[in-house]
């Protein structure tokens, strides 16, 4: 079995957190910070700062963070902290800007909703009034009331990804990272159709990848990297992906209550042991492929709801 180590610094080690994040496996080592199962590779972080792939695939695997990890330290000695075009100008929470964010991808159940938001300078204070602010700040009754108002006081684009297109994109070999992307450019271009001719000063996205593999994933697609910038924690930069946000989050709640509706049983939200137990209730009242259309496979909630459904319910 090959096998290949890098060292990364802590900055690089968190967007590899990100990156594997569907990947990750319930079980670490010692000293790891996690240890993920990506096409044929085994890839295992530790704490300081050593990540071992092994398999198949770990050469290439690694090969694509030993690129990074060099880009970002010739990057460190010339401007002595990391830097990026993809980094949101300082004066972005001033502009009219098109925000976009994703609600889902950790919950077990449940689709993955994108939602693009176009917000005026002017609308601002309006959208501050109306109780727009980072979403998670806020709890699902209150992001009710104020999507209820929002959805008509601002242009925005909303895309669901429901469970069973969401498994046969993933069996089919697309990591759910590419799944994100692909919807957030399609929802990015939806809405630029939707307010055009008039152009927004810069698009925000809620980072969830490094910039260079978010557009690797757009391979083949229309898209424009010109005054598109993502950053961690976006909410609280701009109204506008607090507003994408908050849609998404609604739209979120509504399909979320419909797939509740369908089961006939409560499913609770997240991938907790609870998840576990309301998954083997549902595998053992409408069979084990009702979970294609509710729950996506791969995570590691599905092998565990086997054996509560086999053994102990």
């Amino acid at each position: 079995m090959s096998h290949k180590v890098i060292m990364v610094d802590p900055i690089t080690l968190n967007k590899m957190k990100q990156h594997y994040q569907e990947y990750v496996q319930p079980k670490v080592p010692p000293g790891a910070v996690f240890t993920a199962k990506k096409n044929g590779s085994t890839i295992t972080a530790y704490k300081s700062g050593k990540v071992l792939f092994q398999g198949n695939a770990s050469l290439a695997e690694a090969a694509i963070w030993g690129t990074l990890e060099q880009k970002q330290k010739t990057t460190i000695k010339k401007h002595s902290k990391p830097a990026t075009i993809f980094s949101p100008p300082k004066n972005i929470s001033t502009l009219s800007i098109i925000g976009s964010d994703e609600v889902g991808t950790g919950d077990y159940f449940g689709p993955i909703t994108v939602t693009a938001a176009y917000v005026r300078r002017e609308q601002f204070e309006l959208l501050k009034e109306l109780g727009v602010k980072d979403s998670k700040n806020l709890k699902d009754p209150q992001i009710i009331s104020i999507a209820k108002d929002l959805i008509h006081t601002i242009p925005y684009s909303l895309l669901v990804l429901h469970n069973e297109k969401y498994n046969t994109l993933q069996q089919s070999g697309m990591s759910q990272g590419k799944m994100k992307a692909l919807l957030h450019n399609q929802a990015i271009g939806h809405l630029k159709e939707k307010i055009g001719p008039e152009e927004p000063e810069a698009v925000l996205i809620d980072q969830f990848v490094d910039p260079a593999i978010y557009f690797k994933h757009l391979y083949g697609k229309s898209y424009t990297k010109e005054n598109t910038y993502f950053s961690t924690k976006a909410e609280g930069i701009h109204l506008a992906v607090a507003a994408a946000s908050i849609i998404a989050r609604y739209s979120f709640v509504k399909e979320f209550e419909k797939l509740s509706e369908k089961a006939g049983i409560l499913l609770p939200k997240g991938a907790g042991s609870q998840v576990d137990i309301a998954a083997a209730k549902l595998m053992k009242k409408h069979g084990f492929e009702t979970l294609r259309q509710f729950t996506k496979l791969h995570f590691a909630n599905t092998e565990k709801a086997k054996k509560l459904a086999k053994f102990e319910l």
